[in-house]
């Protein structure tokens, strides 16, 4: 087949974040494919590049769509935020791979990785992702909701720093909540919580606080949620946020 295949990852929102090869992708295609609003943050690139927008919650029928066109001889970018590969279009497009038309098998597809939310979220206020770490999608469009609370105990049980993606939503707006009751009955109410909203942008907010104190109200879509370790810590400085770090090394438990 002469056509291809590439997911693109868009990174959190600031072009300066587009890593190059990524760029280069999207410069090569002849069609662009994604959600309507990963598409916006794309400037007109060459003339008659075609763009196939879609809503929201088709990650199905578009990775279809693109495949479609791929083995149409076209060479199509699939437009992801942040990394493809995290919650994102790569898994729907290889999903769809899988169960679609065996030719797609046989096209020219890569991934362009890119900077995922919870990395943007942890430079804004520091280093707290310095050790172990894990990221659970609160969304349970794709999963059942007992899943989730029994990745949130796990979680927990190994004292992990836990990345909340897809936190709240008006379709879920008591998730997050919930959440945060399962997480206080095993982890101590000083726990370093953090809401970044729209992390690497100009628009970016964060709200620090403990688990005792965390308002699931803060959150909406465009906000990644970490909660800390027992090993995280704020870092005092005048006039400034504090640095919130997990550091790398942790203390030997003597039993």
């Amino acid at each position: 087949m002469s056509g291809s295949l590439v997911i693109v990852g868009l990174g959190p929102g600031s072009s300066d974040l587009l890593t190059p090869a990524a760029a280069s992708a999207l410069h090569a295609a002849t069609d662009l494919v994604g959600y309507d609003r990963y598409l916006d943050r794309i400037p007109e690139i060459i003339v008659g590049q075609r763009r196939h927008a879609s809503g929201n919650r088709v990650e199905t029928d578009r990775a279809r769509h693109a495949l479609t066109l791929a083995a149409e001889g076209r060479k199509v970018a699939v437009v992801s935020g942040g990394d493809p590969g995290v919650f994102a279009m790569a898994a729907a497009v290889v999903e769809a791979i899988e169960a679609g038309d065996p030719a797609w098998r046989e096209l020219d597809i890569h991934v362009e990785p890119g900077i995922t939310a919870m990395l943007a979220a942890a430079a804004e206020v520091g280093a707290p992702l310095g050790a172990d770490f894990c990221a659970i999608s609160l969304s349970d469009n794709l999963k059942p909701w007992q899943t989730i609370e029994r990745r949130l105990r796990a979680a927990a049980e190994g004292d992990f720093v836990i990345a909340l993606y897809n936190p709240a939503s008006l379709a879920r707006p008591h998730q997050l909540g919930r959440a945060f009751d399962l997480l206080r009955a095993s982890k101590p109410p000083q726990t370093i919580v953090l809401f970044v909203r729209c992390a690497a942008t100009t628009e970016a907010r964060v709200v620090m606080t403990d688990l005792a104190k965390a308002d699931a109200a803060v959150a909406d879509m465009r906000t990644l949620v970490i909660i800390g370790a027992s090993a995280t810590r704020l870092i005092s400085r005048k006039g400034q946020r504090p640095w919130v770090y997990t550091p790398r090394a942790e203390q030997q438990v003597v039993r």
